[in-house]
């Protein structure tokens, strides 16, 4: 049968491509990852002296002629892409069948360009924003312009992998990879396509964006040794550590998949999102949209709360975060909250913002098939108040039938999936 509870297309994954501060590629992350091994490291892309992080999820293995976010973000989402449509072996070479829903930072311009716009401006002492607009006017900056429009990677990608239609590009915080594998799914469900490219990334580790998280005191200190700094769900957990990374899907409908032989990776049952505007960065202290979330994706899947083995938890390491989560798995789960396997690749990957949605979707569809659940790593101290089996240091072979990936963003962007086992 092709249609789901509802009569809809069954929507499938069939092509997987992920790269991480732990390595590029599927078994290269999925090695480190159930080892608990750290990607977390001290930052040597620009000067940290004197800055209270100075460590982060970085791919420095990756690198660009013209290094600025927007370009490396586009580098990392063609290789996943690469890889990802290699796997599903769907369509041609720069030829895919579907249409691009892509997960996207904010893309802003950058101290670099700044500078350099500064030193064309010709004012004598200080700059103002005349003097930079007069200097961006001139006619010599167009490759700024075109690299730091926000459209500017969709549309390369879309260009390079001939994806059909306009590329659609989000940015709803760290939420953004859900909401663009939500935004696949409901394609394929509604009959716009057979086949979806989704994908999520960023490369936001630049001074000016960690500075920033640094000021809203969001970020971990403890700098020494870098793979001790992220600390979800331990009680003496006190920052996130911000990290780059990209994760590609190729999703399609069962009735595709089967039609052209593919093999079927995972099923994504149902998806939930809710947005609440609380606050700028703080969750609604009474976890209801939280709550609202995760219980719309499973009545989305048509699956009830005990039918859950495994959670892949946001789990950021920040106090109030994994204050919340936990708030919102023990109203929807009730006494067998504790229970269910609940671990945070953010331990090891640190927190790829954009992309954490896309990245631990393709780690949670790895656990489904490998029935191994990865570790949620430096966990010394539990917390008493927060009871969760965070599957301590060291990952656990589990029998994986139905997976919740959990994308908790700051503004109240919300988004939970639902991820199913072939069988």
């Amino acid at each position: 049968m092709d249609t789901d509870h509802l009569g809809r297309p069954i929507v499938v994954v069939t092509g997987m491509g992920v790269l991480t501060s732990l390595g590029q590629g599927q078994a290269d992350n999925w090695k480190a990852l159930t080892n608990g091994t750290s990607g977390i490291r001290r930052i040597t892309r620009f000067p940290v002296e004197g800055l209270r992080t100075t460590i982060a999820g970085t791919v420095d293995f990756v690198s660009v002629p013209e290094p600025s976010a927007p370009a490396l973000s586009q580098r990392l989402a063609e290789l996943v892409i690469e890889e990802a449509v290699s796997e599903a072996g769907i369509g041609s070479a720069g030829n895919f069948p579907g249409p691009l829903f892509l997960a996207l930072p904010p893309v802003e311009m950058e101290w670099a360009q700044r500078f350099a716009l500064a030193d064309a401006s010709g004012a004598k002492e200080t700059v103002n924003y005349d003097d930079l607009i007069r200097a961006a006017g001139s006619g010599k900056f167009e490759p700024f312009y075109r690299r730091f429009l926000f459209g500017s990677v969709g549309e390369a990608l879309a260009d390079r992998f001939g994806t059909k239609g306009s590329p659609v590009a989000t940015s709803t915080a760290c939420a953004s990879g859900g909401t663009a594998i939500q935004l696949g799914v409901e394609a394929i469900r509604r009959g716009e396509t057979d086949a979806a490219l989704v994908v999520g990334t960023d490369c936001s580790v630049n001074a000016e964006s960690l500075i920033r998280f640094s000021l809203l005191s969001a970020l971990s200190t403890r700098n020494d040794p870098p793979s001790s700094a992220s600390r979800p769900f331990s009680k003496d957990r006190e920052g996130f550590v911000m990290a780059e990374g990209a994760g590609a899907l190729v999703l399609e409908s069962l009735a595709s998949a089967r039609a052209r032989g593919a093999a079927v990776l995972g099923v994504v049952e149902g998806c939930g999102e809710v947005a609440d505007g609380f606050h700028r960065t703080r969750s609604s202290p009474d976890g209801k949209p939280i709550i609202a979330c995760m219980r719309s994706a499973l009545v989305d899947a048509g699956i009830a709360p005990e039918d859950v083995d495994y959670i892949n938890a946001h789990g950021t390491g920040t106090p109030e975060n994994d204050k919340m989560e936990w708030v919102g798995a023990s109203a929807v789960f009730g006494e067998r909250a504790s229970a269910i396997p609940m671990s945070s690749n953010k331990s090891m990957i640190g927190h790829s913002l954009t992309a954490a949605g896309a990245v631990e979707a393709i780690f949670t569809v790895l656990s489904i098939r490998n029935g191994l659940l990865p570790p949620t790593i430096n966990y010394d101290i539990p917390d008493p108040a927060l009871p969760v089996d965070c599957v301590p240091n060291v990952a656990r072979a589990a029998k994986v039938r139905h997976a919740i990936s959990n994308s908790f963003g700051f503004g109240g962007q919300n988004v939970c999936l639902v991820l199913g086992s072939v069988d």
